[in-house]
């Protein structure tokens, strides 16, 4: 199949295919005597495998230790489960992360009169955050 019924077939578009092939993502495509890629099954079932693991949330580099684990039938699950818990670790971080800027936005929010006046808290909390950096 060509890269547009690749691309259907995988959920994933044809520039990141191209992409993921340049990256050596996913091995480089057949081509017709035109020049023009050709996409097997195997080809697809990569695509989607690589597609669900973005979705997850696992970077590029992640993914590429993923696809060995996957091709490797001699790996350990030991293996892949370590990866995903890492992973998990790294997203909970995140998240946490994220409820920390969360409260405090609302805080800054809650003090923002929001009115016609040009005095606003909010500017005021980042400009200083801003000067303590700089320091």
């Amino acid at each position: 199949m060509n890269i547009g019924e690749a691309a259907t077939a995988s959920g994933v578009s044809a520039r990141m295919i191209r992409h993921y092939e340049k990256i050596g993502l996913i091995p480089p495509a057949g081509r017709t005597d035109a020049g023009y890629r050709l996409y097997t099954q195997p080809d697809i079932h990569r695509l989607r495998f690589i597609r669900r693991a973005r979705d997850l949330g696992f970077s590029i580099t992640e993914i590429e230790t993923l696809l060995g684990l996957w091709n490797d039938k001699s790996r350990r699950s030991s293996d892949v489960k370590r990866l995903a818990q890492e992973h998990i670790d790294q997203l909970e971080l995140r998240i946490e992360s994220m409820l920390q800027m969360t409260q405090a936005l609302k805080i800054l929010v809650r003090s923002c009169a929001g009115d016609e006046r040009p005095d606003c808290p909010i500017l005021h909390s980042l400009e200083q955050a801003g000067e303590k950096s700089a320091s």
